[in-house]
């Protein structure tokens, strides 16, 4: 009864392996895997671990953050797609909010969002819109972050991918959970003085089709609320790092 369609989805709503990337590994299963010849051990000077030590030593770099590459960071490329404000299909969530403290600081607060860091407010809605991805086949929350305080492009986030980063200015991320349509949420900061800066926190989104735009305006009530309070938790957090 379990097919690799079915393995695939359990293993999606189970693990943070989404399924379009445990299908294959299921279908994988079918062929031998044990290796039968010594040849390998006779023409190279290394010798294998054992699968206990292999994992200890993955699970203390992981401690240690001392992991260049996961499997959650492979993604192809994105398509180039403007962001134009004057397009007449991109819908926008703009929130402003001025901080008494400096754009460095701020931009430390939203660069350590997500991950077990949460998302500064609200997280249970983020944890239910995960759960609705990972049900649709999506890859949910679940992924994490590679590093608690540092980003670089290509890292996943969750349910999004940076797409770029500019250190102590801006942070663009892309959705990759289950949307009609494609979407953005950026972060960018500017200064206003000395010690007091400017958060300008975008969401876009381009629908796709009548679903895309019936998505985006059954969650624009949900949108101000959360958006506008992670906006404000960002710079909470970022005053509260100040010594």
């Amino acid at each position: 009864m379990l097919t690799p369609r079915l393995s695939s989805l359990w293993i999606n709503f189970v693990t943070p392996v989404p399924a379009s990337l445990a299908r294959p590994l299921v279908e994988g299963l079918k062929s031998e895997m044990v290796c039968e010849s010594d040849l390998a051990l006779r023409l190279f000077p290394w010798k294998p671990i054992g699968f206990d030590e292999a994992v200890a030593r993955a699970l203390a770099r992981i401690r240690a953050f001392d992991v260049e590459t996961r499997w959650s960071d492979a993604a192809p490329a994105a398509e180039e797609e403007p962001l134009a404000a004057e397009h007449s299909q991109l819908l926008t969530d703009v929130q402003h909010v001025d901080a008494s403290v400096p754009a460095a600081a701020v931009a430390r607060s939203f660069s350590s969002i997500g991950g077990e860091n949460g998302w500064y407010y609200a997280d249970f809605l983020w944890e239910i819109r995960g759960f609705m991805d990972r049900l649709l086949g999506g890859v949910g929350v679940r992924r994490g972050r590679r590093h608690p305080t540092e980003l670089v492009a290509g890292d996943a986030l969750d349910f999004w991918r940076v797409e770029r980063i500019v250190p102590g200015e801006l942070l663009l991320l892309r959705a990759e959970m289950k949307v009609p349509g494609r979407a953005w949420l950026e972060f960018r900061v500017e200064p206003t003085g000395t010690a007091a800066s400017r958060l300008t926190q975008t969401a876009r989104f381009y629908p796709r089709g009548v679903w895309g735009l019936l998505y985006w305006y059954a969650v624009a009530p949900l949108h101000f609320f959360v958006f506008r309070g992670m906006a404000n938790a960002i710079v909470r957090r970022a005053a509260k790092t100040l010594p």
